[in-house]
C-alpha cells in the first residue's frame, strides 16, 4: 500500500536524499527543509521503496504538500 509523506512546514527543499526505487529504513532522512535559516529533516516512517518524489531541491513548499510517495 502506497503511503505519502508531507511537508510538516512552509519552507524551501535545501536536500533531497533518497531517488526514486531507494530502499530506506525507518528514520531515514528522506529530505530537508530550510525553515528561517534551520534545517528540519524529514524521516521515513518505516521501511519501504521510494515510489516517487514530488518535490524539487530549490523550491518552496508549503505545509502539507505531499513530497514523496513511498510502497
Amino acid at each position: 500500500m502506497a503511503e505519502t509523506i508531507e511537508t510538516i512546514a512552509p519552507g524551501n527543499v535545501w536536500k533531497i536524499m533518497v531517488s526514486v526505487g531507494d530502499e530506506v529504513a525507518e528514520g531515514d532522512v528522506l529530505f530537508i527543509l530550510e525553515l528561517m535559516k534551520t534545517e528540519v529533516p524529514h524521516l521515513a516512517p518505516r521501511a519501504g521503496k521510494i515510489a516517487a518524489i514530488l518535490i524539487a531541491e530549490g523550491h518552496a513548499v508549503e505545509a502539507g504538500d505531499t513530497a514523496i510517495s513511498m510502497i
